[in-house]
């Protein structure tokens, strides 16, 4: 069974999509570890690592995601935390490949079909 976490980080308390998305897996067989809104960056690894998951999700609405992607991918590497990180939400198309470029293994944009996000988290795997 795929373990994901799911987040957001920082002053985006945004969280309809985030709880549906979260459902969505759970529904789909997937555990969720749901953090809910307003996390640090050493919050959502600090969890990654004690809950021991596979996945990392996070969901940013408010823009934030250019500054907050690159430092939860720096704290995955201080942690060896070697699994996928996914992202979505409100991600303009100009910002996906900058995402990537910080490692994110991908991109779900808002109106993203639930069964097109539950196929790419099982592709991706990570540990369960």
């Amino acid at each position: 069974m795929i373990r994901i976490l799911i987040a957001k980080v920082e002053l985006d308390g945004h969280d309809r999509g985030i709880k549906v998305v979260s459902q969505w897996l759970r529904d789909s067989g997937m555990e969720v570890v749901y953090l809910g809104a307003y996390r640090t960056a050493e919050d959502v690894i600090k969890s990654a690592v004690h809950e021991d998951v596979g996945i990392i999700g996070l969901s940013f609405q408010g823009g934030q995601h250019l500054f907050c992607v690159p430092e939860v991918a720096e704290k995955m590497k201080e942690n060896n935390l070697n699994i996928p990180l996914v992202v979505g939400g409100n991600i303009p198309n100009k910002d996906i490949n900058k995402l990537k470029q910080f490692g994110v293994s991908e991109v779900f944009q808002t109106n993203t079909p639930m069964a097109t996000i539950t196929e790419r988290i099982h592709e991706l795997g990570g540990k369960g």
